[in-house]
């Protein structure tokens, strides 16, 4: 049997590469996920073939639960929630790795030596506060408590005091893992850190959090992998690890600014910072005059953002791109990297509702397409259009990559209300000449634009 298990947690860890290889593009993203998806089955059947397990009354009565929980998540939870769905199987891989770590220590304590206590701390203290800190982030996403940073004078001194009690108790146990005091003290801080690390940070800056929290989650199973002696653990987490901090760079890079500065800046609190280019009223347009605009283009652009997500509008614009396409017009959809809050937010969407993967474009791709463009349109997306971000140097977002919607020859943005998107900053674009407001659900307002154009 011993043999047969490290078959199993080799095929496994073959197919887990290749699964995260085909999740780099679209086109073969669902195959990776079936790939890693047997990857996962082999790894089980892998484990509980294992001579250690005598007894398997709660191995099944957790197969049974867990399955009823998947299942109902992934038929009753819709596509919209994907961000909250994600941070909350987050939430659910570092628990079980922290309650392995526990139960390591309850059962072992003393005996550990440090190599093991070296790898139960780092699984317990990751995976603790990659639970509370991913429910955090649920909570954020699922507008339970408001998005915007919440901070307190002192705040960033607190937390890396906290921070740093938390690793010398670490520390001290390597020395004395007898010390069971320290352990649970330990793993106590552990877990209100996570809370106090999301807390400060805003919704816009969830993309980063998301993948920063899939990072940690890796790395407390590869810790557990190397506390329990399972190398498909040490494969997998490691791989889903690197591939989470990787992702996080990746959406630091696409906002202009550090982990640090994600972590500690509290982004979306100044709210007071002036902007450029604001006089003036928001010009509001009808369903009817944005139809015919469209209608006789030669290109449209749409930009999704999460008001799309939120209204659950993506059919409604896919219905309205192949209208226009059987007019003739060429119609793209313009992707930020960090649009939305979770990497490929808008990417799910769009692909849920069928939308080729050949007229998406990314930020590069696309910015040099907006002066010839007739009509770019914002479906919900606010601080990734925000011209500031390149012209005005005082603003909190200076510098961010955007997607240069403003200089199409005409702008049209959808949007709920005059109110700003999560980071808390005016949106000059809205006061361009060149821009109309179309107020209003965005679902409700595609609808009304199919209507509109089948009458032109």
């Amino acid at each position: 049997m011993s043999y047969f298990s490290e078959l199993t947690y080799l095929l496994a860890s073959i197919l887990f590469i290749f699964g995260l290889k085909g999740l780099s593009h679209p086109d073969t993203a669902r195959r990776g996920m079936n790939l890693a998806a047997i990857g996962m089955l082999m790894a089980i059947i892998g484990t509980l073939v294992r001579h250690e397990i005598v007894r398997f009354e709660w191995i099944i009565a957790g197969l049974i639960v867990g399955s009823l929980i998947g299942a109902a998540m992934s038929i009753w939870m819709p596509m919209t929630a994907m961000p909250q769905r994600t941070a909350l199987s987050h939430a659910f891989g570092a628990l079980a790795a922290s309650l392995v770590g526990i139960s390591e220590y309850y059962r072992h304590g003393a005996a550990l030596g440090t190599f093991k206590m070296a790898a139960i701390g780092l699984e317990v203290m990751l995976g603790s506060l990659t639970v509370t800190g991913s429910l955090m982030a649920f909570v954020k996403l699922q507008e339970l408590m408001r998005g915007t940073p919440i901070t307190y004078k002192g705040q960033n001194i607190f937390n890396i005091t906290l921070f740093v009690v938390m690793v010398g108790l670490f520390i001290y146990l390597l020395f004395v893992p007898s010390l069971s005091l320290a352990f649970y003290v330990m793993v106590g801080l552990a877990f209100t850190f996570g809370v106090l690390l999301v807390l400060p940070i805003g919704a816009a800056d969830m993309p980063v959090v998301m993948s920063l929290m899939n990072s940690y989650a890796g790395l407390a199973a590869a810790a557990t992998g190397f506390a329990i002696s399972n190398n498909v653990l040490i494969i997998a987490g490691t791989l889903d690890g690197f591939s989470g901090f990787i992702l996080s760079i990746l959406m630091c890079r696409a906002m202009n600014r550090s982990i640090t500065n994600v972590l500690f800046g509290a982004f979306g609190s100044q709210t007071s910072v002036a902007t450029t280019g604001t006089e003036g009223v928001m010009r509001e347009v009808q369903p009817e005059d944005v139809a015919v605009q469209m209608a006789y283009a030669r290109q449209v652009v749409f930009v999704p953002g999460y008001g799309m997500a939120t209204a659950q509008a993506q059919h409604a614009v896919r219905e309205l791109g192949d209208l226009l396409e059987g007019r003739g017009v060429s119609v793209k959809y313009a992707i930020h990297p960090v649009a939305g809050r979770m990497p490929g937010h808008m990417n799910v969407l769009l692909a849920e509702a069928n939308v080729p993967y050949s007229q998406l474009y990314e930020l590069e791709q696309i910015n040099p397409e907006f002066p010839a463009t007739d009509v770019a349109v914002i479906i919900g997306a606010n601080d990734v259009v925000n011209p500031d971000a390149r012209d005005n140097p005082q603003s909190p977002i200076a510098g961010m990559p955007i997607l240069e919607v403003d200089r199409a020859h005409s702008v049209i943005v959808l949007k709920r209300g005059k109110g700003k998107g999560f980071a808390g900053i005016e949106n000059p674009l809205f006061f361009k000449p060149n821009t109309g407001m179309l107020y209003g659900d965005a679902k409700s307002s595609l609808t009304k634009l199919v209507q509109a154009v089948q009458e032109v």
